[in-house]
């Protein structure tokens, strides 16, 4: 299966220009009729077939399976989360912290990693520095200066301000060297670039499958090392039959590795349509998608003046940020003409997200639109 015929099955993309992949991604039907499947056989097949539990059980297990074939980890060192979120909250309240931590972060990141640490920073009094960086790079010397003091660092492997991708694997290296975690927010990777968080070395990975996996909204995840949760004594914060050896157990003990962060009882749709996205992905080729998407913003980026073009010139990601005056004004400016972008906190500009489903058709229509091609 080609990209262009992918795009074909989409349905959100017949009815505009659909450049906001690194917030959403439609999905396409295959993926929408796997989950209703889901759905239909767990509730009018299951009960009387085995029952409902063991049937969204199965979902579990072949979703961690999917996901561990997509990080090149395995099936044991994923948790099934709701979105990236709540993954970041799960491991923030996993850890026993007081005012001798330090939580580092970087002024690139999404409020799913800024608020868990405020929150931190509110009621444990943990210490929470920010490394600042420019136009999208991180200074490795600010990781250095940083890491003799930090307990965990909390980072993008991809930014959704600049597009730009930031050495995760040399932050680990000075993290681990120092005593200190890492915790990666790989949520606009997964679908257009490789993970691997072998090569990484990442303690912790959180990310969803709604965006460049076109996915459901629901389908998040977790990486969690092996061997981390003894480490560290990681104890969720909530805890369920699902996190456990066994519930009915007065001194319960929880799962090894990445299951404790599982709770209970969660609807297995999200997931497996999660599964569905995951093998067409393969069915296209993460190769064959990562050129065109590359190919792509080239094209988008020749039409955008220097000092406009807030992301790199040369290819990095699909994510491409342009300086506007009015950010807000022209977002719905290019609504009213089918276009879909999205502003950003900072800097002024917008961002367009481009995927392997855009055409070049797609990119025309938007410099046209923006009066700078």
């Amino acid at each position: 299966m080609t990209p262009t015929e992918l795009r074909e099955t989409i349905p959100a993309l017949e009815a505009g220009t659909y450049l906001n992949w690194g917030a959403g991604g439609p999905s396409p039907r295959r993926v929408v009729e796997a989950a209703e499947s889901c759905l239909e056989a767990h509730e009018y097949e299951s009960p009387t077939t085995g029952g409902m539990y063991p049937a969204a059980f199965d979902v579990y297990d072949d979703a961690r399976v999917a996901v561990a074939g997509l990080l090149g980890a395995k099936p044991t060192d994923i948790a099934l989360t709701e979105s990236t979120t709540d993954g970041i909250n799960r491991v923030a309240t996993a850890f026993d912290w007081d005012e001798t931590d330090v939580v580092v972060r970087t002024d690139l990141e999404h409020s799913s990693g800024i608020l868990p640490w405020q929150r931190l920073e509110r009621e444990y009094g943990v210490d929470v520095r920010v490394l600042e960086t420019e136009d999208g790079r991180l200074d490795l010397e600010d990781v250095k200066a940083a890491a003799s003091e930090a307990t965990l660092f909390c980072l993008s492997s991809l930014t959704w301000t600049h597009g730009t991708r930031l050495p995760i694997a040399d932050v680990v290296d000075i993290a681990h060297d120092a005593g200190a975690l890492v915790l990666v927010d790989a949520v606009q990777a997964p679908g257009q670039v490789p993970v691997d968080v072998a090569e990484w070395g990442a303690d912790l990975v959180v990310g969803s499958g709604h965006k460049w996996l076109v996915g459901p909204f629901g389908s998040g995840f977790l990486y969690v090392r092996p061997g981390l949760e003894d480490e560290r004594d990681l104890v969720p914060a909530a805890i369920g039959y699902r996190s456990v050896v066994d519930a009915n157990d007065p001194e319960y003990r929880y799962e090894a590795g990445a299951r404790r962060f599982e709770v209970g009882t969660a609807s297995p749709v999200a997931h497996a349509g999660l599964i569905e996205a995951i093998a067409l992905l393969e069915e296209v080729g993460l190769e064959r998608i990562q050129h065109r998407i590359e190919t792509l913003t080239e094209q988008l980026k020749a039409g955008v003046p220097d000092e406009q073009l807030l992301s790199p010139r040369a290819y990095e990601s699909g994510l491409v940020t342009i300086a506007v005056d009015d950010p807000e004004a022209t977002v719905e400016r290019l609504a009213e003409q089918g276009i879909v972008v999205r502003t950003l906190p900072g800097p002024d500009a917008i961002r367009a997200s481009v995927h392997a489903y855009n055409s070049r058709e797609d990119i025309e229509t938007l410099l046209e639109a923006l009066e700078i091609a």
